[in-house]
């Protein structure tokens, strides 16, 4: 099937010759971090329904219809990334299993039937507010900063759409971990399984990975870390396999 690309677009592979996704240099391209989480979240495999928040140009959606038949929701607040993820469902014939909704996820909370079996979430990292600090480009300030929604606003949001029991999976950076903990026992998401990425051997954490059930008992899984690179600078095992390759 052929892509209806504009201005700057481009396809690449998501996973190689398998899953594309229509991306532009202009706006805040998807990354190691979506993959990981992608990979790293409990689903149901023949049936459910999924809901990602923030879904930028729809990486998360693609890449988790290889590891479940249930219903994807994307949620996305800008027009042009959320343009680029329907285009990539259509281009990956998606179009019976992936639903792109361009919302303010603030808003969705108003309408929400908790009734989603899973949510995952790749939230602005970025706490700061002072305009400062964002990048010129409006599709990047957004993606990498809390403008439209705070960490805890997606905790909330999150634990909001979820069935009792349902699982909550975000990707964040380390110093971020206590707020998310923080903010996933106030929304009755209690954190069951943390996982750290590291860039090489020896080095710190640089990404970390939750998963929460909604009114779960207390019982948190710290998992084998990540590394990213091997001592070769080439991805471990691990990120291959997270890339189906």
């Amino acid at each position: 099937m052929t892509a209806r690309l504009y201005v700057g677009e481009r396809v690449d592979y998501i996973i190689e010759n398998e899953l594309k996704i229509i991306q532009s240099s202009s706006v805040f391209t998807f990354s190691l971090d979506a993959v990981l989480l992608a990979n790293f979240v409990h689903v149901p495999i023949k049936k459910g329904k999924l809901l990602d928040l923030c879904t930028g140009t729809g990486a998360i959606p693609l890449l988790l219809t290889r590891r479940t038949n249930g219903r994807i929701t994307g949620i996305e607040i800008q027009e042009k990334l959320v343009s680029m993820a329907e285009r990539s469902v259509e281009l990956n014939q998606l179009e019976n299993q992936i639903n792109v909704i361009h919302a303010n996820i603030l808003d969705s909370e108003r309408n929400a039937e908790q009734d989603y079996d899973v949510v995952t979430c790749n939230p602005p990292y970025f706490a700061s507010q002072n305009p400062e600090d964002h990048h010129s480009n409006e599709h990047f300030a957004i993606a990498r900063h809390e403008i439209h929604c705070t960490l805890d606003d997606v905790v909330r949001i999150s634990a909001k759409h979820l069935r009792n029991g349902g699982k909550a999976a975000f990707v964040h950076r380390p110093e971020r971990l206590m707020d998310l903990l923080t903010s996933m026992r106030k929304y009755n998401l209690e954190p069951k399984r943390l996982q750290l990425v590291h860039p090489k051997e020896g080095k710190e954490a640089n990404m970390v990975l939750v998963e929460g059930a909604k009114n779960g008992k207390p019982d948190l899984k710290l998992l084998p870390p990540i590394v990213v690179f091997d001592q070769n600078g080439q991805y471990s095992e691990e990120v291959m396999q997270a890339y189906g390759r």
